[in-house]
């Protein structure tokens, strides 16, 4: 079996391909890690408006908010940490020198929104995932316009 393979092999061969990242392009976008982060975001804002409030609903309306938070943070730190170390590569930190700090600073702002509640920091993620999505969109040489849902 092992000669038929190398005889096939040798008569028809593959042609070499090469790829800029471990998928095919156009898989990686920040989308999905500001949805996310915006999940956070209005997560955040009901939270803080339950202040106060003691009654058991109100109790029940909260502990699964904190879920869909934490959950939401987690999922926005997973699709921050696979775009920074599955898409970006050493040309890219050339023209953006900055890039690791970027992306290491948006990913303590999702452990941050995790185990807090600070709408200061849901916003500054929001900020930096803006700014992760514009950097990514001039890898490509596009704009793309960055909107919210909100």
């Amino acid at each position: 079996m092992t000669s038929i393979t190398s005889l096939i092999k040798q008569w028809f061969p593959a042609e070499e391909v090469h790829a800029h990242c471990d998928g095919p392009c156009g898989v990686y976008d920040p989308a999905s890690a500001r949805i996310a982060a915006e999940a956070v975001l209005s997560m955040t804002k009901k939270i803080m408006a339950l202040e106060g409030k003691t009654d058991l609903q109100s109790q029940n309306t909260l502990s699964r908010y904190i879920a869909i938070k934490e959950e939401q943070a987690h999922i926005a730190k997973t699709e921050l940490l696979v775009l920074w170390t599955d898409y970006f590569k050493p040309v890219h930190l050339e023209a953006h020198p900055d890039l690791h700090n970027t992306f290491w600073q948006a990913a303590k702002l999702c452990s941050s929104v995790k185990v807090e509640v600070s709408l200061e920091h849901a916003q500054e993620l929001m900020a930096a995932i803006e700014n992760i999505h514009n950097i990514f969109w001039a890898t490509k040489n596009r704009e793309v316009t960055y909107y919210t849902a909100s």
